[in-house]
C-alpha cells in the first residue's frame, strides 16, 4: 500500500529533517507528495506545521487521512485558556491533583499601561490584594508568546504599571535597541491577553557546576534554577503518552530570590536571567545548559533547607515523571470539558512540549518535590535541544512514526487492533520510553 506524504516545515528545518528520516525508516512506502496532490491521494499522512495542514481534508477523510495536528487545541496551547480550563476544572473537581500541580494564575486582557487603573478595582481586585501584601513575587506572561518573549517579573502595582508603560512602542531608536539587547521586548498592543502567575518561591536546586566538571564538591556549589520539558503525544480520540527522555534546562545565571536580583539600570527591569530557563534565552551557552533528567541522578541538591550532601536518587526521578504523567492526564481531562477549544479527532496525532517546575519543600518528608505545571507548547522548539542530545529527538520522532503513524494506516490491513497498539496498553505502562498517562472514548459526530 502506497501512503502520501505531505512533510512541511519551512521555519523548521530540524524537524524536517526527522520527519522525513522517521517516515524512510518507519516500514511504510511513503510518497512525498506536493500541496496539490493531496485531495487525489487515496492514503494521506500530514506531518507538517499546523499552517501547512489541509484541516477540512482531516474531518471529511477521517479513514484515510491522518494528520499531525487536531485543528482545535487552544484550550491546551494559549496560556489564558489554558488557566481557564484548569481553574474550571478544580471547582467542578475540588480533590484534583492539579490544585497544587497549576501556580496560582489571574488573566488580564490589556493593551495599554493607562487601562490598569480601572482594572483595580474589577477584574484585578483580587490581585490588587495580594500585591499589597508585598508578601509574594509574581509573573507577566503573554498567552500567545513563546521562547520567554515579554516575560516580567513584579510584586508591586507600580512594578507592573511600568512593565506595561515599558511595552508600548516607542519610536526612540536607541531605546528600542536598548529593549532589543534583551530578547524579551514585545508590543502589548498586539497581544492584548496576559496571564499574572504566582511565581514559586522554592525552586529545586541542584549544584551546577558538578552537572559540568562532575567532581565538585558541596562547599563551592553554584545553584541555577531549572525547569523540566517533557514531549508528550496526543493520539485519536484520546490517548495520552509521555516521552520518559526529558529534559531539564537550566538558567545562565547563579539562582537568587527575586527580593535579592538587581535591576538593570538600562531598562529599569529586573535582571531575568537568574530566574529564566527557556534555552532560546540562553543562546551564549550554546548546549551546555541542557541536560537529560536521568543525568542529574546523584546531583547534590543546594535548595534552602536541604540537608548536607543531599543528593537526587533514581526513586526521586522516577517520583518527578510518574507525577509529570499524572498531572498531564489530569490537565488533558480538563481540556476535554471543554469542546469548544479542544476537539478530539480519530485520525490526528500531536506532539506537545510541555514545561514543568519542581517546587522542593525539603521539610516534607512524604513528598518533597512536588511538579508544576508551566505551559503546553505546540510545535516546541526542538532544535534548540543542541547537537549532543540531537539523538533523543531521532528516537522520539522514529518512535512516533512507528507506534502513532504507522498503525494508522496496517491496522485495516491487519484485521484490526493488536495487543501491540498503543491505545491497548495500561495506563502507567511504559514502552519504548512512552508511558501510557490516559485513555479516554470521546463520541465523535456521524
Amino acid at each position: 500500500m502506497k501512503i502520501s506524504a505531505h512533510v512541511s516545515w519551512p521555519s523548521a528545518p530540524l524537524t524536517d529533517s526527522l520527519v522525513r528520516k522517521a517516515l524512510k525508516n518507519s516500514g511504510l512506502a511513503v510518497h512525498f507528495s506536493a500541496n496539490d496532490d493531496l485531495e487525489t491521494a487515496d492514503k494521506l499522512l500530514q506531518w507538517s506545521t499546523y499552517d501547512d495542514l489541509d484541516h477540512e481534508l482531516t474531518a471529511l477523510k477521517r479513514s484515510s487521512v491522518l494528520a499531525s495536528s487536531y485543528t482545535f487545541r487552544k484550550a491546551l496551547i494559549r496560556k489564558h485558556f489554558l488557566s481557564r480550563i484548569i481553574q474550571g476544572y478544580i471547582t467542578k473537581q475540588p480533590e484534583s491533583l492539579l490544585k497544587n500541580a497549576f501556580p496560582k494564575t489571574y488573566e488580564i486582557e490589556v493593551s495599554y499601561a493607562d487601562e490598569l487603573d480601572e482594572m483595580w478595582t474589577d477584574e484585578l481586585w483580587e490581585v490588587g490584594k495580594a500585591l499589597e501584601k508585598k508578601d509574594k513575587w509574581w509573573i507577566l506572561k503573554p498567552s500567545m508568546a513563546d521562547r520567554g518573549m515579554g516575560i516580567r517579573l513584579f510584586h508591586t502595582k507600580q512594578e507592573i504599571q511600568e512593565i506595561f508603560e515599558s511595552f508600548e512602542e516607542d519610536s526612540d531608536d536607541e531605546v528600542q535597541e536598548e529593549e532589543e539587547e534583551l530578547s524579551t521586548t514585545i508590543v502589548a498592543s498586539q497581544l492584548r491577553h496576559f496571564v499574572i502567575q504566582e511565581y514559586i518561591q522554592n525552586p529545586l536546586l541542584l549544584n551546577s557546576l558538578e552537572l559540568h566538571s562532575g567532581t565538585v564538591s558541596s562547599d563551592v556549589a553554584i545553584a541555577r534554577k531549572f525547569h523540566l520539558r517533557a514531549y508528550c503525544i496526543a493520539s485519536g480520540a484520546i490517548s495520552l503518552y509521555l516521552y520518559t527522555r526529558v529534559l531539564a534546562l537550566f538558567s545562565s545565571e547563579n539562582y537568587r530570590s527575586p527580593s535579592d536580583t538587581p535591576f538593570i539600570a538600562e531598562t529599569g527591569q529586573l535582571d531575568l536571567r537568574p530566574h529564566l530557563t527557556n534555552s532560546s534565552l540562553q543562546t551564549e551557552l550554546g548546549e551546555s545548559n541542557v541536560r537529560l533528567l536521568d543525568e542529574l541522578e546523584d546531583s547534590i541538591i543546594i535548595s534552602a533547607g536541604s540537608g548536607k550532601d543531599m543528593r537526587l536518587s533514581r526513586s526521586d526521578i522516577d517520583m518527578l515523571v510518574k507525577q509529570m504523567s499524572d498531572v498531564l492526564a489530569e490537565t488533558f481531562k480538563a481540556a476535554l470539558q471543554n469542546p469548544i477549544h479542544f476537539q478530539v479527532l480519530p485520525n490526528a496525532f500531536e506532539l506537545f512540549g510541555v514545561d514543568f517546575l519542581v517546587e522542593h519543600d525539603p521539610n516534607n518528608a512524604t513528598t518533597p518535590y512536588q511538579i508544576k505545571l508551566l505551559e503546553i507548547n505546540s510545535e516546541p522548539a526542538i532544535e534548540l535541544t543542541g547537537p549532543r542530545l540531537t539523538w533523543i529527538l531521532e528516537d522520539l520522532f522514529s518512535t512516533v512514526a512507528k507506534l502513532f503513524v504507522k498503525p494508522f494506516f496496517t491496522e485495516a490491513i491487519a484485521g484490526g487492533a493488536t495487543s501491540e497498539m498503543p491505545s491497548l496498553w495500561e495506563i502507567g505502562e511504559v514502552r519504548e520510553h512512552f508511558m501510557k498517562c490516559l485513555g479516554e472514548t470521546v463520541r465523535q459526530p456521524e
